[in-house]
C-alpha cells in the first residue's frame, strides 16, 4: 500500500488540477459569451426602447397612420441611397407619413459620421436640421474623404442661412453631443447593428425591402390594415 502512495498522491493532484482548470475556462467562457438574444414578445416586455432625444427630428404629422423611424449614418453610402428614396415617400404619401431620423454615427468606421451628426444637430439648434441633412446626404462623396470637413461644413451652414459664430459653438455643445448619444442608446435598446436600418411603425423593415417599391408596398399593406 506504501508502495503506491506516493502514485495515487500523483493522481489526486493531478485530477484536482484538471478539475480547476476545467471550471476556470468554463466560467471565463460564459462571463465573454454574447447574450442570448430574446425573442421580440420577452425584448419589448423586459427592455422597452429608449426614447432617444427628444424632441426628435420629425418630417410630417404626429398622428400619421405610418411613422417611418430611420438610424442613420451621415457617411453610410447605403443611407445616401435611401436618402431620395425617402424624400420620394414624403412626396409621394404626404400627412399619412411620419418620417422621424436618428443619429446612428458608425464610427470609427467612417471617420466623418460623427462630425457630421454634429453638424446636422448644430443646424438643428437654429431649426435647419433638415437642410444639412439633406446636403450632407446630397454631398456626402464629396465631403467623406476629405482630411478636415469643418470647413465644408461651416460652408454648408453658411449657404442655409444659420449664423455661423452660433453654429460653430453649438458644434461641440453638449447638447449635441446629448443628444447623438440619446438616440444611439434607443437605437441600441431596439437592437439596431448597422445603417440604414427603418422601423415602420416599431417594426424594422429588412434592409432588402428598402427599395422604393418594396418599401411603397409595406407602406399601402400597413395603410390597407394588412401587414406584410
Amino acid at each position: 500500500m506504501k508502495r503506491h502512495l506516493p502514485f495515487l498522491l500523483i493522481l489526486l493532484v493531478l485530477g484536482v488540477a484538471l478539475g480547476a482548470g476545467w471550471y476556470l475556462k468554463r466560467n471565463a467562457v460564459r462571463s465573454t459569451a454574447a447574450p442570448t438574444p430574446a425573442g421580440p414578445t420577452e425584448a419589448k416586455a423586459s427592455s422597452p426602447a429608449d426614447p432617444g432625444a427628444t424632441p426628435p427630428h420629425t418630417l410630417g404629422p404626429a398622428d400619421a397612420p405610418v411613422t417611418l423611424e430611420e438610424f442613420g449614418d451621415f457617411e453610410c453610402p447605403p443611407c445616401g441611397l435611401l436618402h431620395p428614396v425617402l424624400q420620394q415617400i414624403e412626396r409621394e404619401y404626404g400627412s399619412k407619413v411620419r418620417i422621424v431620423f436618428r443619429e446612428f454615427p458608425l464610427t470609427p468606421n467612417h471617420a466623418h459620421a460623427l462630425p457630421a451628426a454634429h453638424a446636422a444637430e448644430a443646424a438643428g439648434l437654429q431649426g435647419k436640421f433638415w437642410e444639412m441633412h439633406d446636403l450632407l446626404y446630397e454631398n456626402q462623396k464629396a465631403w467623406h474623404e476629405v482630411f478636415d470637413v469643418r470647413p465644408i461644413f461651416e460652408g454648408y451652414a453658411t449657404r442655409i442661412g444659420l449664423d455661423l459664430e452660433k453654429f460653430k459653438r453649438d458644434d461641440t455643445s453638449e447638447i449635441v453631443e446629448q443628444r447623438i448619444f440619446l438616440d444611439g442608446k434607443r437605437g441600441h435598446s431596439m437592437d439596431v447593428k448597422g445603417t440604414p436600418t427603418v422601423f415602420l411603425n416599431g417594426r424594422e423593415v429588412p434592409f432588402e425591402s428598402l427599395a422604393l417599391e418594396k418599401l411603397r408596398a409595406r407602406i399601402n399593406s400597413e395603410l390597407s390594415g394588412a401587414r406584410p
